[in-house]
């Protein structure tokens, strides 16, 4: 049986063993899939280390890899948003989004830009910020505690969210992540998920790059209708 080894964004480690599940179904390969920040895992593959597919949580890691010669093709699978999480504690019918965000008196958490897309796409929200709101999307770059997805990271424990484990355990006030966890966060009594209105909202795409050709099977299945329909479940949008 073929055997192909996946790097995956860290973001699709709950949606993907239905994912695998479901490819496998109608081809015989065994699918080996580690997960990380796509930055991370991006610079692994840069460096030599074998890979048949990159599942990237954007589209920028993957062209990197196309334009170096090391993938053979890229193509968009999937989307995802942003989101806050925060402590209920802290909700009050008179703060919004916005007001909880810019609160001096909140420590920000975020993943760490350039290592990790989901704090790229934040540094996008926060300079949309900027745009409408002269120097309150500045200050939260210069607040923002990059707690996540860098090489210094604190490591998540295996089965937890980022968003939680930092919430409850009092590393910070706000998590700035994807919405994809939201469905989850909301069973949490102790934090409160809040979305992100346009026109703050920044789009999040997923790419794939294909590395090595025996992975074209599982690259032609993530672009199927029923790859979508499962992703879409999970909270992704196509």
């Amino acid at each position: 049986m073929n055997s192909i080894r996946v790097l995956a964004a860290g973001s699709l480690r709950l949606v993907w063993p239905e994912l695998i599940a479901a490819f496998k179904a109608h081809q015989r390969m065994n699918v080996e899939t580690e997960f990380g920040p796509a930055g991370l895992l991006c610079q692994r593959i840069q460096q030599g280390e074998t890979c048949h597919l990159f599942a990237s949580a954007n589209a920028a890691h993957p062209q990197t890899l196309l334009t170096s010669g090391k993938a053979l093709s890229v193509a968009v699978f999937t989307h995802n948003q942003l989101c806050l999480s925060v402590k209920t504690a802290l909700i009050s019918a008179s703060a919004d989004w916005l007001a909880l965000l810019t609160d001096p008196s909140l420590r920000v958490a975020t993943s760490t830009p350039q290592s990790d897309p989901s704090g790229d796409y934040t540094w996008q929200l926060f300079d949309l910020i900027e745009q409408h709101y002269a120097g309150r999307g500045n200050a939260l770059k210069d607040r923002a505690l990059q707690l996540v997805g860098g090489p210094k990271s604190p490591v998540v424990p295996a089965g937890e969210m980022a968003a939680s484990w930092l919430l409850e355990n009092d590393r910070a006030d706000i998590f700035i992540g994807y919405r994809n966890y939201a469905a989850r966060l909301k069973n949490l009594k102790t934090l409160t998920v809040l979305d992100i209105p346009s026109p703050f909202q920044v789009q999040a795409d997923y790419a794939l790059a294909i590395c090595q050709a025996e992975a074209q099977p599982l690259a032609d299945f993530l672009l199927t209708a029923q790859a979508k329909r499962i992703l879409q479940q999970a909270g992704f949008s196509c």
